[in-house]
């Protein structure tokens, strides 16, 4: 068993493609000597912010030998077919044998192809995984034509302690490699996995991503624990602080206590968007004047002069922003809205003025569906979109919204306008929180809604290839907004009220069959985007197909989730999963019957045909549930209509046991397929149980 040693040294991978890179190199080069019969015990890849590694453990010394037996022409067989075949499998007449088979006397060759030994294998392999590596952006530099993420300096590619002559974008490979650019910057060979990582760790560089997160995380901790204080940790910056250093060096700074009265929002982009540091708290859960900063470097006078500039330069930008601050408040939001004029929406979709303007009408549309108060989410839609032409957004994107509603309750605005202008863009992702207040419910649908529609009108729609408008997010957001929030909304009225406030847009007078278009293939991408969502969730999304036909055209999503939740509950039940089955088989016999006899069993029974007492009591008991299903449905109680069909089932059963649909009786037996096509009508008048998996 050989260990293979592989690593790619070069100038600082961004820290947003290093988890990435790492799964395609184990990828492409450990997937691939796999499939070359180089077979392995486990595999491991790293990153660094300069180095890519693997290390494959426990792999074969050579691809096993392979024997493949070719079968020729038929004994017989013209003399020229038969020196074909040997020329193209490189055998002899002598080194062939004839074989009797269910067809008759065949030639046949064994080939046999003897083991490659690793080395080569392993060359041919990590060659080809360089050139074909999917970075996300890359380049070239001096004359070369290969490409890599940043100029690459050094490979050092070992088998069992033996230099693997590994060659790409002019480097060669060695068993050498560097430590920490500046801490260890001399090169240093190695033998093997253990020695290089304990290497370099001597020579200041933590291989393992985890360890080096847990080695910032265990010092900001003790760090903040002597002020009394804890860190606040966001997920991606911590990840993103990790893929920045190989030697992190938690240190701590001090906030000038004049820029505390700030928003905590301004503080806290401004320190973890454009300086990564990490925010400190109080045991009340307010910012402290401290933040955490991790330093790639250790210094003499333990990192004095490293937290004393990045102080400068958090005050130099939090100067800019409590400068921006005292401007931005100058001037009231609803004063700033005809420079909405200025910023242009999307081609074809008007400005945000524009933009601005059609909200406001949809709210009106959508708030007494919401329980919201039209005026003031009317108020609300008119300022939502006020705070992208002040300084502070304009310097931190990040903030819009968050800030309107700061210089809102400045204006002195309605605390349910403010909290909509800062909630209309949440749910922002899968993890954020969705609003509950009813006007930030309506404004947050409204502004998605109209965003969703103008796309779709103008013909940028999601494909397989991309989704730079990120609609899918969009509609997941109006998805969770509706269900989350109970709002008894029907999508098609949603869309084509949006569409109406787009006519008056350049280019976009829409004709009201094409508003109709447009709106259905509305509702059907956000219904597949629901579909989805349930799946990810775990929920059963057959279930929603069995619902879709009764609920899709509308999209009224509350009413078809609890249909579904109705329909599950039905078949969590005995009765329900028995009366499943009940129907798959009368759907199964109507099916072949009704091919077979090119005929469509779909009229009402006649009840003077009635032969056993099962088909009177069935009969009367479809009528029955008929009827209370379909008051329960009008009623939208799923549960009610599920329970009607439930007390089909000891009728059903009792039908099939004592009756025989394909009697003898031509008359008889049409008359039991048409009450076998009357259970099915009635159960898919409340869901299409053909759609039911399982």
């Amino acid at each position: 068993m050989a260990e293979l040693l592989l690593e790619l040294l070069s100038e600082e991978i961004p820290a947003r493609m290093q988890k990435r890179a790492a799964e395609d190199l184990h990828r492409l080069v450990a997937g691939e000597l796999a499939k070359q019969g180089l077979t392995f015990v486990a595999a491991r890849a790293f990153a660094t912010p300069r180095r890519l590694a693997l290390v494959v453990e426990g792999m074969l010394d050579a691809t096993p030998d392979l024997v493949e037996e070719r079968r020729g022409p038929r004994v017989g067989a013209p003399a020229a077919a038969l020196e074909g075949f040997f020329k193209s499998a490189g055998v002899t007449e002598a080194q062939c044998e004839k074989r009797a088979t269910d067809r008759g006397e065949f030639w046949f060759a064994r080939l046999s192809q003897p083991g490659r030994p690793a080395a080569p294998v392993a060359k041919q392999v990590i060659e080809a995984a360089l050139a074909a590596f999917p970075w996300p952006k890359s380049m070239r530099w001096a004359s070369g034509a290969e490409r890599w993420v940043r100029p690459l300096h050094g490979i050092l590619c070992l088998l069992d302690g033996q230099v693997v002559p590994v060659s790409y974008a002019g480097v060669s490979a060695s068993a050498a490699t560097r430590g920490h650019r500046f801490l260890a910057p001399e090169p240093f060979a190695v033998k093997g996995f253990a020695e290089y990582r304990d290497r370099l760790r001597a020579a200041r560089v933590i291989l393992d991503e985890e360890e080096r997160r847990h080695e910032i995380v265990e010092a900001a901790d003790a760090l903040a624990e002597g002020f009394g204080l804890s860190v606040w940790y966001e997920r991606g910056l911590i990840e993103e602080v990790t893929g920045l250093v190989e030697w992190p060096v938690v240190l701590t700074g001090s906030i000038d206590q004049r820029f505390m009265e700030l928003p905590q929002e301004v503080l806290v982009t401004a320190m973890r968007a454009h300086q990564k540091y990490f925010s400190l708290l109080t045991a009340g859960g307010k910012l402290a004047p401290h933040f955490v900063v991790v330093a790639n470097m250790e210094t003499a006078d333990q990192g004095a002069a490293i937290v004393a500039g990045n102080e400068r330069v958090l005050r130099a930008r939090l100067a800019d922003a409590r400068f921006f601050w005292e401007q931005d408040r100058k001037l009231n939001l609803e004063f700033r809205l005809p420079r909405l004029a200025e910023r242009v929406f999307y081609a074809g979709l008007g400005t945000m003025a524009d933009k601005t303007e059609r909200l406001r009408k949809l709210v009106a549309t959508l708030a007494p569906i919401c329980g919201a108060d039209v005026e003031t989410a009317q108020r609300a839609a008119l300022l939502c979109k006020a705070d992208l032409a002040t300084e502070m957004v304009g310097e931190f994107p990040e903030l819009q919204g968050v800030m309107g509603r700061y210089y809102a309750l400045a204006d002195g605005e309605k605390a349910e306008v403010a909290r909509a202008v800062a909630e209309h863009y949440k749910p922002m992702g899968p993890a954020d929180l969705c609003p509950t207040a009813a006007a930030s419910v309506t404004l947050a649908l409204a502004d998605r809604v109209d965003t969703l529609a103008g796309f779709f009108a103008i013909g940028e729609r999601p494909t397989g290839a991309g989704d730079p408008f990120a609609l899918r997010r969009a509609a997941l957001g109006l998805i969770r907004l509706v269900l989350e929030n109970g709002v008894r909304l029907r999508l098609r009225d949603a869309f084509e009220a949006a569409l109406v406030g787009y006519e008056g847009i350049h280019k976009l007078a829409l004709r009201a069959e094409s508003v109709a278009m447009v709106s259905a293939a509305l509702v059907a991408f956000c219904l597949e985007r629901l579909r989805i969502h349930l799946r990810e969730q775990g929920g059963r999304h057959d279930l929603v197909a069995a619902v879709f036909e009764t609920e899709a055209q509308d999209g009224a999503l509350v009413r078809l989730i609890a249909r579904k939740d109705a329909l599950e509950a039905l078949l969590a039940s005995e009765a329900g999963a028995d009366l499943l089955v009940a129907y798959r088989r009368a759907a199964n016999i109507l099916r072949i019957e009704e091919k077979r006899d090119s005929a469509r069993y779909d009229q009402a029974p006649d009840a003077k045909l009635f032969d056993v007492p099962a088909e009177r009591q069935l009969d009367a008991a479809l009528a029955k549930a008929a009827a209370s299903a379909h008051r329960a449905l009008v009623a939208e109680d799923f549960r009610a209509a599920m329970d009607a069909l439930a007390g089909l089932r000891g009728p059903v059963d009792a039908f099939f046991e004592s009756v025989t649909v394909n009697a003898e009786d031509a008359e008889l037996r049409a008359n039991r397929l048409r009450l076998l096509r009357r259970i099915t009508g009635a159960m898919e008048r409340v869901a299409d149980f053909s759609k039911i998996e399982g």
